[in-house]
């Protein structure tokens, strides 16, 4: 599967995108005046291959869990338990990613792709106040893009992952399948109609393997790439830095080898939100990034691929230190800055209207003509 989601991947389409900028050029306004957003609806025809492009509606918020062995280096404060606790918060609807979703329209789909602890969801009551669809659904069979009912997929490939700094996180067939898992949520969300898919994360301790992610795919110093997660304090930091410095010294991960840097020092969340990604990507659909943990996931995908960076749009700057650097690697600008770090898809779901009115300048706005407004 992997092989062939890559072999899917193909370039923006330079004669849509030219389409788009010649389009621009005639619409009621001053050229240039719209800033980013010309360009991103630019890129977004490319990648449809149409101009204008489809309107990126049905939003599908992914958020892949996992927990993580380095956890056991003390390189956070909160107990690993949290990862299943939050991931039971998310199904009920408490979470910030639910109230930006609901907001935004999007349905949230959850996937425990490396959860360590049991997730307590007994008693969690249905968010469809008529009694509809149950919140937790392993089979995948509720409604999909119902934005009033997340839903759990149970693709657990192991129960967290092993200690980076005593030996590789996974294997390299563990870090392959949550890769498919990510390739085959995006399938399944695109099949039923999502129109852009959103990155989202949960997992304790996972900043830890993020930057170990972004400094062996930009060569960054790890203390440039590691930042203080939710909020450490020095000593916890410095903890980090080293954590990463001792996990890239042991295993020298290959950034030519983006299984291989993912097994070593990744986790099976960022592996699955690469595959998430390349998924998209072969199917030129947009995917809309959120913060650190998505921009080193972004950062494999496009070792597996570089033209699946047409796909990507940064939805925000993290303040997280490495997803500056893994954006700057990517060539993206991030659509809004806020200092967020919280994770969980929050950042995507807020720049979501941005990206949409992007590209409906291209459906709605009058040109020159149409409108009869005489040109400069």
């Amino acid at each position: 599967m992997l092989e062939s989601t890559i072999a899917a991947i193909r370039p923006l389409d330079d004669a849509a995108m030219a389409a788009a900028r010649e389009l621009h050029g005639r619409l009621t306004k001053p050229a240039g005046s719209l800033g980013a957003l010309e360009e991103l609806s630019v890129r977004l025809a490319g990648l449809a291959g149409a101009c204008p492009p489809p309107l990126p509606e049905r939003a599908a918020v992914a958020i892949f869990a996992g927990d993580h062995g380095v956890h056991a280096q003390g390189v956070s404060p909160w107990p690993q338990e949290v990862t299943a606790q939050m991931i039971a918060n998310f199904l009920a609807g408490g979470a910030v990613v639910n109230a930006f979703a609901r907001q935004a329209g999007a349905a949230v789909t959850v996937v425990d792709v490396g959860v360590a602890t049991p997730i307590p969801t007994a008693g969690t009551e249905p968010l469809d106040p008529a009694g509809g669809a149950s919140v937790l659904d392993p089979a995948g069979s509720a409604r999909l893009l119902d934005p009033a009912v997340p839903r759990l997929v149970d693709a657990n490939v192991r129960p967290g992952t092993a200690d980076l700094t005593v030996t590789a996180a996974l294997t390299r067939d563990e870090a392959r399948a949550a890769v498919e898992t990510g390739v085959r949520v995006a399938d399944e969300l695109i099949d039923a109609g999502a129109g852009i898919l959103l990155t989202g994360d949960m997992g304790i301790g996972n900043t830890t393997p993020a930057a170990a992610l972004i400094a062996a795919f930009t060569g960054a110093d790890p203390a440039a790439a590691t930042g203080r997660g939710t909020g450490v304090d020095d000593a916890t930091y410095q903890r980090k830095v080293d954590v990463v410095r001792a996990a890239l010294e042991r295993h020298r991960p290959d950034p030519a080898d983006p299984l291989g840097v993912l097994a070593t020092v990744g986790g099976l969340e960022h592996a699955a939100l690469a595959g998430l990604i390349l998924g998209a990507a072969a199917r030129r659909v947009p995917v809309l990034l959120d913060g650190v943990i998505a921009g080193s996931a972004a950062l494999a995908a496009a070792a597996f691929a570089p033209d699946a960076v047409g796909a990507m749009v940064a939805g925000h700057r993290s303040a997280e230190p490495g997803a500056t650097l893994a954006l700057r690697k990517l060539g993206l600008d991030a659509l809004i800055d806020l200092g967020l770090r919280l994770g969980e898809g929050t950042g995507a779901l807020l720049a979501l209207p941005v990206v949409t009115g992007a590209v409906r300048v291209l459906h709605e706005v009058a040109t020159f003509d149409s409108a009869g407004v005489a040109e400069k």
